[in-house]
């Protein structure tokens, strides 16, 4: 069965950290690129950042560049969103998707899981 589960959503205080894990089982990571999306209600599905199936390219949109950090663990099927410095306005529910990565343009496509909650207040 392909699924990828999220995790490590939570609530933060502003000017915290969070690390959020997407682990997948029934297909390998390698071959895919993989993106981490956002949601709020009443909003439509933003991308937030993504990385290519070699590591080569990594894109990050306006609102969390030099804040968060994508990276992937092949080994462990996994791809991390590492997210610092976090404000009121990164609330929201996090996706992991497999995903069409390129420097300025991101897609999700086919495998999604099912999000993990961010809440950042104090």
């Amino acid at each position: 069965q392909v699924q990828l589960v999220e995790s490590g959503g939570g609530l933060v205080q502003p000017g915290g950290s969070l690390k959020l894990s997407c682990t997948a089982s029934g297909f390998t990571l390698d071959y895919y690129g993989m993106g981490w999306f956002r949601q709020v209600p009443g909003k439509e599905r933003e991308g937030v950042s993504c990385i290519s199936t070699d590591d080569s390219t990594t894109y990050y949109a306006d609102s969390v560049k030099g804040r968060f950090t994508i990276s992937r663990d092949n080994a462990r099927n996994t791809v991390y969103l590492k997210m610092d410095s976090l404000k009121p306005e990164d609330t929201a529910v996090y996706y992991c998707a497999t995903t069409l990565c390129y420097s300025g343009f991101m897609r999700g496509y086919d495998y999604w899981g099912q999000g993990t909650q961010v809440t950042v207040s104090s």
